[in-house]
């Protein structure tokens, strides 16, 4: 509450942000929720676990997977949206994401790689001025902490206190509120700042790194501003198989509603002696034949 200048019944500590998809899934009584894609997919799953039939609104690789408030439906009592969005790193100006609120509706920005943009520009973590507001924030991305599950819902009282009552007893470990309290200290934030522009840097490495592979049908999703970047390649399948025998993985797009087909890959940024060496893997991965295969059909 400290860290976002909030008084704390605004805040809800969770066993990561996908527990508050759930939570928000069984707690809220909604009509038409909508989530906007290519994007994480566990809101939508957990919308649809709980019963819920579920709206999508596609962003369109033409566009840039740019945000048009226009397209949601005007009757959505329930919007989901990333920003940064994963898989496509697109951080939309938190003026763009505002204009979905409404009354009556609850607007839900998983900002669970926002620390990962210098200055967590386009942040609407700590806004209380925007209606029906839900923000989540996860501290495991920075730190590499996933195992212990340690995330935190933003919003007014009331939707904290719903989101509460619905929550399990003892949903967050001893270890993960150390290290929760540990992530929000002025150190921490100050380190984290400094890796959120080490991380700007070696993207901008890589996105140049792959610009060298225009001839082969990449192309790189522009403005990237999340941790990783998305990658429109020919045969992704085939040149992910290929970067993972020499040794380098890859996230395949294809499962992610609005990226179907066989052409979209998501590259995690890494340091430059990793990327030196993916991008040299990538020359192999795009120039290689498939392999045969290991027998003949009688």
């Amino acid at each position: 509450a400290a860290r976002h200048g909030l008084p704390a019944e605004r805040v809800l500590l969770t066993a990561g942000a996908a527990e508050a998809f759930v939570l928000l899934a069984r707690a809220l009584k909604v009509r038409r929720p909508v989530v906007v894609h290519p994007q994480f997919t566990e809101p939508e799953a957990a919308l649809r676990d709980a019963g819920h039939t579920v709206d999508r609104v596609l962003l369109r690789a033409a566009d840039g997977f740019r945000l048009d408030p226009a397209a949601v439906p005007e009757d959505a009592d329930l919007v989901v949206i990333g920003n940064p969005t994963n898989p496509t790193s697109v951080l939309h100006p938190a003026a763009e994401i505002a204009r979905l609120a409404r009354p009556g509706r609850t607007l839900v920005v998983d900002e669970a790689f926002m620390d990962a943009v210098p200055g967590e520009r386009e942040a609407l973590a700590g806004r209380t001025d925007v209606p029906g507001l839900v923000v989540l924030r996860s501290l495991t991305k920075t730190w590499g902490l996933a195992g212990l599950r340690i995330g935190y819902v933003l919003s007014s009282p009331e939707i904290v206190a719903e989101l509460e009552r619905a929550q399990p007893l003892w949903p967050v470990s001893t270890p993960a509120l150390a290290a929760a309290v540990a992530c929000v200290e002025p150190a921490a934030l100050a380190e984290a700042e400094r890796a959120a522009h080490g991380i700007a840097a070696d993207r901008a490495r890589l996105v140049a790194g792959l610009a060298s592979f225009a001839g082969y049908g990449v192309r790189v999703v522009e403005s990237a501003e999340g941790p990783f970047v998305l990658v429109r390649v020919p045969d992704a399948t085939g040149v992910r198989r290929r970067l993972r025998e020499l040794g380098y993985a890859v996230r395949r797009g294809d499962t992610f509603p609005g990226l179907g087909g066989d052409d979209w890959l998501r590259l995690a940024v890494r340091d430059e002696k990793t990327v030196e060496g993916f991008l040299t893997a990538l020359t192999t991965a795009l120039t290689a034949h498939p392999r045969p295969p290991t027998h003949q059909p009688r």
